[in-house]
């Protein structure tokens, strides 16, 4: 099982980003790096670091264009873990997610914004849906399941990264990533993240994908894709490193 971090409520980290003044928070951002443990027995992670082979990736994409922005889908809800690594027990293609947070209007990073992201296992399957999903607003959860679900805090490069599995599809969607980001008390941004078909196709190749078959629903003929939802991919090892922008409108008024 990959290693899960702990369960810390992402209610009481938002309070921390938009005030700096609950010392757990500001301790873990002020850390160098290294977590600290409240007197409540919690670990907080501190902010993410920015990688070296992330800045090739970024180079050329400060877009002051304002994401698109999607419906949070069926399978949203408060998971409560802030972490990186987010796959538990789930099998599949390693995928490293970054993500670089920037404003819209002005192209800067914006640091101390939580992203949090969520997708579906190599069935098909949400974790805390795991029946529903089979088969708007926050969903209620239907199991004690939280796979494939977490929150990071950005750094000072406005960039989070979280350690996953490629998506798995379920039937009328194509292979995507949900994405939100909170800024202070804000729901800023909602929205998603796709995949070049080349690579999908080469991925859901391979097993524990490969099983389910072929897919119904591709980019092309997904009502929610759109270009600028697709993410720079590269190989990495025995996986793959996928980045992208976010340009969020923090003040919300629509730049």
């Amino acid at each position: 099982m990959h290693h899960e971090g702990q369960r810390v409520s992402r209610r009481r980290l938002i309070a921390g980003v938009g005030s700096l003044g609950l010392g757990a928070l500001v301790a873990a951002c002020t850390s160098g790096g290294q977590p600290v443990t409240t007197s409540t027995g919690e670990t907080v992670v501190p902010r993410a670091t920015t990688a070296d082979d992330l800045t090739s990736l970024f180079d050329g994409a400060n877009t002051c264009t304002l994401t698109p922005a999607t419906t949070a889908g069926p399978f949203y809800f408060d998971a409560d873990k802030v972490r990186s690594d987010i796959r538990e027990d789930r099998e599949g293609v390693r995928l490293r997610v970054a993500v670089k947070v920037q404003d819209s209007g002005s192209c800067t990073p914006i640091k101390d914004a939580v992203v949090e992201i969520w997708h579906c296992d190599a069935g098909g399957l949400y974790s805390g849906a795991e029946a529903m999903s089979r088969g708007s607003g926050d969903l209620t959860p239907q199991d004690d399941q939280r796979y494939l679900r977490g929150a990071q805090v950005t750094n000072a490069d406005g960039i989070v990264e979280f350690t996953t599995i490629w998506p798995g599809w379920y039937p009328g969607r194509c292979v995507h990533i949900h994405a939100m980001v909170h800024i202070s008390d804000a729901r800023v941004l909602t929205t998603q993240v796709m995949f070049d078909e080349a690579l999908n196709d080469r991925v859901l190749a391979e097993n524990p994908y490969a099983a389910r078959g072929d897919r119904n629903t591709r980019n092309e003929t997904d009502g929610i894709f759109r270009e600028e939802m697709l993410m720079k991919v590269t190989p990495d090892g025995d996986g793959y490193l996928g980045a992208i922008v976010f340009a969020a409108d923090p003040g919300q008024n629509g730049r």
